[in-house]
């Protein structure tokens, strides 16, 4: 095939069957987008460990914004994966804990941050190193 070729040779709902309405998959992405994010994934990594108070959760999660925070436990509860309960005492209380959906999903997102723990320095090593070796190709 040359440089030039542009002809489209395959169906690109072939390759990627989310691109069409009607493949049961196409809700992979919406649900991947969610847990896949880094504020979902230290929210539910934190809440493996049982109950938190939202001020707890701020406190563990290192560099998480009050905002920020609150938007991810309700796209988290919205999606059934952590339950909010509000306790009738002055001031109300609140806390969070993970579903029975969310806590199936503990296995896979500790092992997620495990090995992001325990490859941060070899993944930090190559990054510097692509730096180094292509200047001003910053892709951050």
């Amino acid at each position: 095939m040359s440089p030039t070729h542009t002809a489209v040779t395959t169906d690109p709902a072939e390759l990627d069957p989310c691109g069409r309405q009607d493949h049961p998959d196409c809700g992979i992405r919406d649900v991947l987008d969610r847990i896949g994010d880094k504020w979902s994934v230290l929210v539910i990594v934190e809440l493996a460990g049982g109950p938190r108070r939202f001020r707890e959760l701020q406190r563990a999660i290192d560099g998480i914004s009050q905002r920020m925070l609150t938007l991810t436990v309700r796209r988290l509860e919205r999606d059934g994966l952590v339950l909010r309960t509000v306790y009738p005492t002055v001031p109300a209380q609140v806390d969070y804990r993970l579903t029975d959906t969310g806590a199936d999903l503990t296995h896979l997102v500790k092992s997620l941050a495990d090995w992001s723990l325990a490859h941060r320095t070899t993944i930090a090593e190559a990054r510097h190193a692509y730096d180094q070796a292509h200047p001003g190709h910053d892709i951050r």
